[in-house]
């Protein structure tokens, strides 16, 4: 087996000391082909964008004259017209993947130095008479202390600067260049980066005669209303398009054949349950290439994608959204599939008001797959039918669920514990603490939905709570039995051990009924709806079943 080089985006580096390497180089023909002017890719992070950027960069530019050894034995080096294309281009290579900060000055202040630091790399450009003494001072005032103006206006200059010199026009990549747009959105100052950004691109992209191509890598179709809103030559490539469909990440194909060269073939089965999943266009069964090399130079199952970084926009946006966003969590979770409309361009400014947008922002993230698509007729939108992407995610979300309420140093599993031993008095001792302390940090959305929608809300909350118990039950919601739908089901996998039935009722405010009268209603809809029917045709006793209704009234709660 090939050396496993973690971490290491330079493909100079892996192709030299010849480490392992998926030949990805089909993509340098497909995208000079296009004759696309600039190009935007969104794929999920971890995905291979650095690494392809960087064989980009390794391929056209004139840095890498003379190094077709890089491409020896891959694909795009049995065709004489690329061999000849090879180390011909001046290339600019951006990348905003650290332009992270909590304020909108320090993340443009990073972006200032990415940009000195690309100005000084090309400091040859100051010897000789190519730049007269107006640009000389303008190269020099390119420093981190420039003005954003200054800052906007730098990456065309240079791009003069370099075309001049060469007598080319210029290739522009950068990497990741919505980073700083996700930073905004998280800390508040989406509009002036939005601003910021949009200057810059339109300087960069809009009508320059320097640019020969440019290619954008990212994890987010950002609206062409907040950033490329007079960019007319732009083609965009999202998780749905089919162009460029195996470029990014490994195909099934190139997993299976890795397994084989470190020898465990056998395991094939086991990596298609924790890491395929992913799909791009009509492309299935695509791996994520973070997961997969780390399995061969580890050999163990782990989620190593989904660990790979912070996932708090999405947590929140999930712990904040409305009750039906956590009933369709625990849909998604369980297995099932789920369906929406799917709008591709990231508005950020909408996560705050439409609770739907969500599902795009995970289907762009990766954390969702198509399985299928209804095409939009009569001028209706098209439908996605969604699930999670494979097994690492799974996991990911249901240590989501449990985070929330480790977040409120309440044990989380002391409820199941208490709800197995049939301790009554401690399940309400423990629910009364808990509505008490989590409620505003489970769910603080603009309109939070214990007041909107009662039921589901307090619904999505139990669920949470009983996640734990997942090993040992099989937990359904909201499923016909006997003569109506009850609330929750927790049906043991070990046929000997108690069934649980649970049904809510929310307290009428105008009603002159105590919280006990709205549990004895709950307990008599259990036994006049037959909820048991369907535990009773599995073969599990009726003695065998337990059921608990539970009464709501704001944060105080009953269960009985």
């Amino acid at each position: 087996m090939r050396t496993i080089s973690i971490g290491n985006d330079g493909f100079d580096a892996i192709r030299e000391k010849n480490c392992f390497y998926v030949d990805k180089t089909a993509f340098i023909r497909e995208w000079w082909e296009s004759e696309d002017k600039v190009t935007l890719i969104a794929r999920p992070r971890r995905f291979g964008k650095t690494l392809n950027m960087n064989m980009l960069e390794c391929f056209f530019s004139m840095k890498y004259k003379g190094r077709g050894d890089l491409f020896e034995g891959l694909s795009i080096w049995s065709d004489d017209k690329y061999r000849n294309l090879q180390g011909t281009c001046p290339v600019i290579s951006l990348t905003f993947a650290d332009v992270k900060s909590g304020t909108c000055d320090g993340a443009i202040a990073r972006i200032k130095q990415n940009l000195t630091d690309l100005y000084n790399q090309n400091e040859f450009l100051l010897k000789g008479d190519l730049l007269n003494a107006k640009e000389r001072e303008q190269y020099d005032a390119v420093r981190p202390d420039m003005k954003n103006e200054e800052a906007e206006v730098a990456v065309r200059a240079l791009m003069g600067y370099l075309s001049r010199y060469y007598g080319k026009k210029v290739i522009v990549l950068l990497d990741e260049y919505d980073t700083p747009l996700q930073e905004a959105y998280a800390n508040g100052f989406w509009e002036e980066m939005s601003m910021f950004i949009r200057s810059m691109f339109h300087s960069m992209f809009k009508t320059n005669p320097y640019l020969e191509r440019a290619m954008l890598t990212g994890i987010t179709r950002v609206s062409k209303e907040s950033i490329f809103s007079d960019l007319n030559n732009l083609q965009v490539v999202t998780t749905t398009s089919c162009i460029y469909e195996n470029a990014f990440g490994f195909t099934e194909d190139e997993v299976f054949a890795a397994l084989k060269e470190a020898g465990i073939l056998d395991r094939q089965e086991q990596v298609k349950a924790w890491y395929d999943g992913f799909t791009f266009g009509k492309s299935r069964d695509i791996y994520n290439p973070w997961s997969i090399t780390k399995y061969l130079d580890e050999k163990r199952f782990a989620a190593y994608w989904a660990n790979t970084s912070s996932n708090n926009l999405v947590s929140n946006l999930i712990r904040e959204g409305a009750s039906d966003v956590k009933i369709a969590m625990e849909d998604l979770i369980e297995g099932k599939s789920i369906e929406k409309v799917i709008d591709e361009e990231i508005i950020f400014e909408q996560l705050d008001d439409n609770s739907e947008a969500i599902w795009s922002l995970l289907l762009a993230a990766g954390y969702l797959k198509v399985e299928d698509v209804t095409d939009a007729d009569n001028g209706e939108d098209a439908v996605y039918r969604l699930s999670l992407t494979n097994l690492e995610v799974r996991k990911e979300f249901r240590k989501m669920v449990q985070g929330w309420f480790k977040k409120a140093s309440i044990r989380y599993h002391d409820f199941v514990e208490a709800l197995l031993a049939n301790d009554v008095a401690y399940m309400n001792q423990y629910m009364n603490r808990m509505t008490q302390t989590v409620f505003s940090y489970f769910d603080t959305g603009n309109h939070p939905s214990e007041q909107t929608e009662p039921e589901r809300f307090y619904h999505g909350f139990v669920l949470g709570l009983i996640v734990d118990a997942k090993l040992d039950y099989h937990v359904t919601s909201n499923r016909e039995s006997g003569l109506g739908r009850y609330d929750v089901v927790m049906e043991p996998r070990d046929k000997k051990k108690d069934a649980f039935v649970f049904e809510f009722k929310v307290k009428n405010q105008d009603s002159k009924e105590s919280l006990e009268d709205t549990v004895r209603n709950a307990l008599k809809q259990i036994e006049e709806k037959n909820y048991d029917a369907m535990l009773i045709a599995k073969g599990i006793p009726k003695e065998r079943i337990r059921h608990y209704g539970f009464a709501f009234e704001g944060k105080r709660v009953l269960i009985g």
